[in-house]
């Protein structure tokens, strides 16, 4: 007690500040390992209902979800815009799940009309018990370029495929999640926009991958006490055709392992970032100074517009 009353006041007061930091941080860091290796799934069919409505269905995450809900019980139904890629991936799913009912729903989020189509699936999903839904349906940039290089086309379907078609899907679905008065929406959304800094050379994809992260916030907010959970995915690379990587690594995990680490994720924080080595990523990224890392997305970018338009080259001179 001596040596503490021996100390002045300021150095006391900094210690205190020192051990609260150094508390929550070590809370912090538990509470991430709980979630990330010891925390349980929730079981879905018996928590949300029978039915999960997936979109962007027939590759990548949102395929890799479908697989993982059927293993789960689940009944599904899978949109989207081939009608043969629909087909062989309930298909193999029902090979894989016999007991799994899979319906399919073609809708071209990019073609016109958007909002009949998205009104024609929410009539054909009524009376079902669809009790997740999971908007994974969306697009980037075919390379990198600066924004006043992106075309009318590019810009539209960015907008309508990761803004709109999403708002539109889950307005058309949230009705019966709350007339059940239980449910669970799922968007996928970006580390473009949650983790990074900043996405150059992608700013209309990471605009919109913005809007899905507040989107999903807000209606988080709102839906909470309605036994509704909300809760926006942000993954960084995986190995889609979207990111367009062909070969699976340790921090770009294929869609099927990231699958199994998101649907343990679903129905608890508003936000999060499933894949673990993601989320060892964005605590490294946030450890150094932004303008640093604006400098090397930056670099990073130019390199695969580069790489891009000598590939676009090419093509024109075949």
């Amino acid at each position: 007690m001596d040596a503490l009353s021996a100390q002045p006041a300021w150095a006391l007061a900094l210690a205190g500040v020192g051990l609260m930091v150094a508390a929550t941080a070590s809370a912090r860091l538990a509470r991430w390992l709980y979630a990330a290796f010891l925390r349980p799934g929730k079981p879905l069919r018996r928590r949300y209902g029978e039915w999960a409505v997936v979109t962007g269905a027939t590759d990548g995450i949102g395929r890799a979800l479908a697989f993982r809900f059927a293993g789960a019980g689940m009944s599904l139904v899978l949109v989207g815009r081939s009608p043969d890629k629909l087909a062989a991936v309930s298909g193999e799913i029902r090979g894989k799940h016999p007991r799994a009912e899979v319906r399919t729903f073609v809708l071209d989020f990019a073609a016109e009309g958007l909002a009949s189509k998205v009104a024609a699936l929410g009539d054909s999903i009524r009376g079902l018990d669809v009790g997740v839904l999971v908007n994974s349906a969306g697009m980037s940039y075919p390379y990198a370029r600066y924004f006043h290089e992106v075309d009318e086309e590019l810009m539209r379907n960015l907008i309508r495929l990761n803004v709109e078609a999403l708002t539109r899907v889950t307005h058309a679905v949230l009705p019966g999640m709350v007339e059940r008065k239980r449910g669970a929406i799922v968007n996928i959304g970006s580390g473009a926009s949650s983790i990074l800094p900043s996405y150059p050379l992608y700013s209309v994809y990471a605009a919109t991958k913005a809007y899905v992260d507040q989107f999903s916030r807000c209606l988080y907010v709102e839906y909470k006490n309605k036994g509704i959970d909300v809760q926006c995915q942000v993954p960084l690379y995986a190995a889609t055709k979207m990111a367009s990587i062909k070969k699976a690594s340790f921090f770009a995990p294929s869609p099927e392992t990231y699958a199994r680490a998101a649907v343990r994720y679903i129905g608890y924080e508003p936000r999060c970032t499933p894949y673990w080595p993601h989320a060892v990523l964005w605590f490294l990224i946030s450890a150094f100074p932004e303008p640093i890392v604006d400098r090397l997305l930056l670099n990073m970018s130019v390199g695969i517009r580069k790489r891009g338009m000598a590939k676009d080259a090419r093509k024109k001179t075949q």
